[in-house]
């Protein structure tokens, strides 16, 4: 018997289709501890320390949850076929209300942060993932399909035109979608043995249930994040594992694939934990050029105007930037922020990427080079 699951048939006749049924967890027996599994979890939770404490070094406590992970939200969004670019993510210029791919990274921007806070009040639990949820849909494509609640009805994974009978796969019904994640709920807040090993599993099996008609990606992505968090791991929000389930989409669903068809848990684990420390060892790398480049830019702008060190904080989190909308943001008045800018342009820190006499756009060149990296 397969240890993760079996498919079932469900309706009969010409309407039938075999949907997905999820076994608990832990699995039954437990997973293999080979010396290559305990290798990788040294190793992954070595580079989890390590990153969580590089991230302590950045200077702005809150500069990886501008720009930096709306580089996450826009790979994220990419997975799932999103073509906005990290320029139109980070443009001010353009308008959300038109940019409903743009409007799709910013609310999941916006729903990484409303869980990471409602975590204050709320275990990491399903009423947390349907009120990220709810965030994460609002007024995008799809906003249609039940935005904050889980699913009431049969879904399927396959291409635009499959149906039932051609789909790739099919998640439990909705009886058995409703037991699962009540199921993975207590499992995720009761089992407390190797945090990692959790949380593969649960990203593992929330993929599997896929709870919601949409968005089902991003908030089981989130989700590594958010169980980090809350177990300890992390103390900021600093691991981002979209660049490497991106770079190996097909390995990927391939892996979890896998678990479904053979109850092969082990090798869906070592991939995730290979990520982990791929995706770790490329944060340290990122923040450490960050920071170069913030201190070397702040060498170039040491003795300047007070108004100078006030615009150059805000494009640490916001490198795209328009003088207008910066000296609203800012409470500065326009000429003061105008003649900032020319400073930082002159010492090379801005360039503008427009030809325009009005409106002009500004951005900082070298931060944007770092984390356009994968994207």
């Amino acid at each position: 018997m397969n240890r993760a699951g079996q498919f079932i048939t469900a309706l009969d006749g010409i309407a039938g289709y075999k949907a997905y049924k999820p076994n608990p967890l832990p699995p039954c027996p437990e997973i293999e501890m080979d010396a290559e599994m305990v290798k990788l979890l040294s190793k992954a939770n070595y580079f989890l320390g390590k990153l969580d404490r590089t991230s302590k070094l950045i200077p702005d406590r809150n500069l990886f949850s501008g720009a930096y992970v709306r580089k996450e939200a826009l790979l994220s969004s990419q997975i799932e076929g999103t073509q906005a670019t990290l320029e139109d993510v980070l443009n001010p210029n353009v308008s959300l209300a038109v940019n409903l791919e743009v409007n799709d990274v910013v609310n999941y921007v916006n729903a990484l942060n409303y869980a990471i806070e409602k975590r204050k009040e709320l275990p990491l639990c399903n009423r947390l993932l349907c009120a990220a949820h709810k965030v994460l849909r609002q007024g995008v494509r799809g906003q249609e399909k039940n935005p904050g609640e889980f699913r009431h009805s049969q879904n399927w994974i396959g291409s635009s035109a499959s149906n039932l009978q051609t789909a790739r796969y099919i998640p439990p019904t909705v009886e058995d979608r409703q037991i699962a994640m009540n199921d993975l709920e207590k499992f995720i807040n009761n089992y407390d043995r190797n945090v990692l090993l959790k949380t593969a599993l649960v990203h593992y099996q929330f993929e599997t249930i896929h709870p919601f008609l949409d968005g089902n990606g991003r908030i089981g992505r989130r989700l590594i994040t958010l169980m980090l968090l809350a177990d300890g791991i992390l103390s900021r929000p600093v691991l981002y594992l979209s660049l490497y389930l991106k770079t190996n989409r097909v390995e990927y669903y391939d892996r979890l694939s896998e678990v479904r068809a053979k109850g092969n848990y082990e090798q869906w684990i070592k991939f995730f934990l290979r990520g982990i420390i791929e995706t770790c060892d490329d944060g340290i790398k990122t923040i450490e050029k960050i920071n170069s480049l913030i201190r070397s830019d702040e060498e170039k702008l040491a003795g300047k105007a007070k108004t100078v060190s006030r615009v150059f904080h805000y494009i640490k989190q916001h490198p795209i930037i328009s003088i207008g909308e910066t000296a609203s943001a800012l409470g500065l008045s326009y000429n003061g922020v105008s003649g900032a800018v020319k400073k930082m342009v002159e010492a090379g820190i801005l360039n503008e990427i427009t030809a325009k006499a009005r409106d002009r756009v500004f951005e900082y060149s070298g931060y944007i080079d770092i984390l356009k990296s994968g994207t």
